[in-house]
């Protein structure tokens, strides 16, 4: 499980290929461009995308739309020719569409499927479809699907963390961290115990536990080799660090040493570290094409609304910060943040 990758970059293509031929709820499946199955490593990708939605769906009723989506993975699913995970994939996406319309018997049939179909990594992509599928508003008819797969497979950490990231869609804050706190406290793998602290921080971070996210953004740097795979927890730890009233700048500056921040989203962590002005930032949010395709702009505004913070300017915060908040879809952990934050100021 800790090699994923090519995983998740196979459910970036298939719900690709999906989107092409049905439509469903909008802001159903936030843009996928991550090189790893990991929440931090996907986010500034992925969960910043405008408007959250790889599946561009407005239809023209809710009824009519969620039968011409079954439809639709009916057809696909009769194919033969499908591999194991790709039928895997798109048993998740129609597990949750027919828990949406009550069919909650035929729902459970697709997850105890999968468990057949893709033995060991079913839940991985499960955990991977649901939360992205719930932005389309049907938070409730994710969790019943992630509810039922984790009776087939009670304690599963990936389904644990869906849920999780779920919760945190509805802004039940506590109820993540409650089940974050469970899959910690097990024997998680490497990967699993990596993933579940950098979801848990974002947790901690949304109810105003600012030393407690700073120091589990902190521990899911544990096994990151690389920039890429370092960044987004350096980045969410200074904003908790700030909010901490820790050295935020200092430890940043001293993390990344000479590391070329020339890449998407380099430009952020060097303008926090004083190397870059704000316009330059929201220059390169708007011109740089990498950050073009994933709404840069959001995690910009987020981050130089941080950055007002940490000089005490709260005006200046506040208006980035709802800056952010607009920009951001309801499934960005830079949403959530905006929002709470800004209940605070």
């Amino acid at each position: 499980m800790c090699q994923i990758g090519p995983m998740q970059w196979a459910i970036v293509k298939a719900i690709g290929a999906f989107a092409a031929l049905v439509t469903v709820s909008a802001d159903a499946v936030a843009q996928r461009n991550a090189g790893e199955w990991d929440p931090s490593a996907r986010e500034f990708e992925q969960r910043s995308g405008e408007g959250g939605s790889g599946l561009p769906l407005r239809p023209t009723g809710p009824a009519n739309a969620r039968n011409s989506t079954l439809d639709a993975l009916d057809k696909i699913l009769s194919s033969s020719k499908l591999s194991a995970f790709d039928r895997s994939l798109y048993l998740s996406i129609r597990a949750y569409q027919l828990n949406r319309v009550g069919r909650e018997a035929d729902s459970h049939k697709d997850i105890d499927e999968m468990g057949k179909v893709l033995p060991a990594g079913w839940p991985m992509v499960l955990s991977s479809t649901v939360p992205e599928l719930a932005g389309g508003g049907d938070r409730a008819a994710a969790l019943r699907t992630l509810d039922h797969a984790l009776v087939r497979k009670p304690g599963d950490p990936w389904l644990a963390i869906a849920q999780a990231q779920v919760y945190m869609q509805i802004a039940e804050f506590q109820r993540a961290l409650t089940l974050l706190d469970g899959v910690l406290g097990g024997t998680p793998a490497a990967a699993d115990r990596r993933a579940a602290l950098f979801v848990r921080g974002h947790a901690d971070f949304d109810l105003g536990r600012y030393a407690e996210a700073a120091d589990d953004f902190n521990a899911s740097l544990e096994g990151r080799t690389t920039l890429k795979a370092r960044l987004s927890p350096l980045l969410w730890r200074y904003a908790a660090q700030v909010r901490a009233k820790r050295d935020a700048r200092g430890a940043l500056a001293k993390d990344l040493g000479k590391e070329d921040l020339s890449e998407w989203p380099g430009p952020i962590a060097k303008f926090l570290i004083g190397k870059l002005s704000a316009g330059e930032l929201e220059v390169v949010a708007e011109s740089d094409e990498i950050a073009k395709r994933s709404n840069g702009k959001c995690p910009a505004a987020f981050f130089i609304g941080m950055d007002a913070l940490r000089r005490g300017d709260r005006q200046r915060a506040r208006e980035q910060l709802q800056l952010a908040q607009a920009r951001c879809p309801t499934v960005s952990e830079f949403n959530w943040a905006a929002s709470s934050e800004l209940k605070r100021l």
